[in-house]
């Protein structure tokens, strides 16, 4: 018999996300659902972790997540042919959000410097940024997703339900930023190489910017 997840959070899942306090605090609990540690999420099918497709991406999205880049959506770069027997294509392609200005400068700098594609989103108090999607998903070669695009206070309850009100306020008025490799398929997994050196989960080497050397570990 299979047993089908309950349609709701648990009450010890809605304690822990209404006890964050931080975006910090916010980073480390999304890190801990992406790694299967936490049942549920705001936001999202209560009782279900990340999809399948996206398990290979899940260290590059907790070092993010605990790095003050909270992550909300992402896909990996794929081309080939789909359940339906039709032609899908996919660029790899992250959402977060951060509220810390030099962490966003970080990003958009090194994203840029990588060739890749930046959308920025948000409706902060101080001045609106809403720039235009990019498709990042086609079947067929027909447009089926996209990141980015405009937000407004209807998205940010549907996104943060159950916060504790002053985080909820800091991630509300955050900068939601689209980072999207340009190509299609799986070169674009570059992308999670360049956030990987972002966050210090893997060394750069100058000789191949593409390594996947990890840092040596430290002694105790």
């Amino acid at each position: 018999m299979t047993t089908m997840p309950l349609p709701w959070m648990s009450r010890a899942d809605r304690r822990l996300w209404k006890s964050a306090r931080t975006v910090l605090d916010l980073g480390e609990l999304m890190a801990r659902w992406l790694e299967g540690t936490i049942a549920s999420r705001p936001g999202y099918q209560p009782r279900f972790g990340p999809d399948e497709e996206t398990a290979h991406l899940v260290p590059t999205l907790a070092a993010l997540c605990r790095a003050g880049y909270v992550t909300t959506c992402s896909q990996p770069g794929f081309a080939g042919t789909g359940a339906d027997g039709l032609w899908w294509e996919q660029r790899a392609a992250v959402e977060l959000v951060v509220t810390d200005a030099a962490l966003f400068h970080r990003l958009v700098d090194a994203a840029h410097a990588a060739g890749l594609t930046v959308r920025i989103n948000d409706h902060r108090r101080d001045g609106v940024v809403q720039e235009q999607p990019v498709v990042v998903t086609t079947r067929d070669g027909e447009p089926v997703t996209a990141f980015g695009g405009r937000i407004g206070r209807a998205d940010m309850a549907i996104q943060w339900p159950g916060l504790d009100r002053s985080l909820y306020d800091q991630v509300a008025h955050g900068t939601y930023v689209s980072i999207v490799a340009p190509e299609y398929g799986t070169a674009g997994e570059r992308l999670w190489v360049v956030l990987d050196h972002l966050t210090g989960l893997r060394r750069e080497d100058p000789a191949n910017p593409w390594t996947t050397t990890a840092p040596p570990l430290k002694e105790i």
